[in-house]
């Protein structure tokens, strides 16, 4: 599976909001952070099949604000992938460290990242019932809480 990636340019091409929001359910807080962040799409066969937005946080560290893999492509190693290319170009922007924040409702996300090599760092109490209008719910559990993780580049 040969996957390639371009950054988005908002000038030219079209925000994918349909991918974003698997991963954000908030479309105000997307257009907030894609506009000061970098977005990269990844492409298999001319087709938009994830993406993962990064921005700078503070002077060496750059987070993973929104990492999403349409649907029909997940459970094959693409987050993994996208992972692993957050790092990369993260690297050659600078950063000494990467973050990435999630629910406490989204298992296999806190299981890809640990995996990935990423520690948690702390818990945001109550992020999502203050940020989000509508609760949010997997696997029968509500989102409450952000879980933080960082990994050391």
């Amino acid at each position: 599976m040969q996957i390639t990636f371009k950054l988005l340019d908002l000038k030219k091409d079209d925000i994918p909001f349909q991918l974003l929001l698997l991963a954000d359910p908030s479309k105000k807080l997307i257009h907030e952070y894609i506009e000061r962040g970098h977005c990269y799409l990844a492409i298999l066969n001319e087709e938009l099949i994830g993406e993962f937005v990064l921005i700078q946080t503070n002077p060496d560290t750059y987070e993973i604000v929104n990492i999403a893999v349409q649907e029909e492509y997940q459970g094959r190693g693409i987050g993994k992938k996208l992972i692993q290319k957050a790092i990369e170009e993260a690297e050659k922007l600078g950063a000494k460290s990467i973050e990435i924040g999630t629910g406490n409702s989204s298992i296999q996300q806190l299981r890809l990242y640990q995996k990935s090599g990423f520690r948690i760092i702390g818990i945001d109490h109550d992020f999502f019932i203050r940020n989000y209008e509508d609760e949010i719910y997997e696997d029968g559990i509500q989102c409450r809480d952000m879980i933080r993780l960082r990994k050391d580049l």
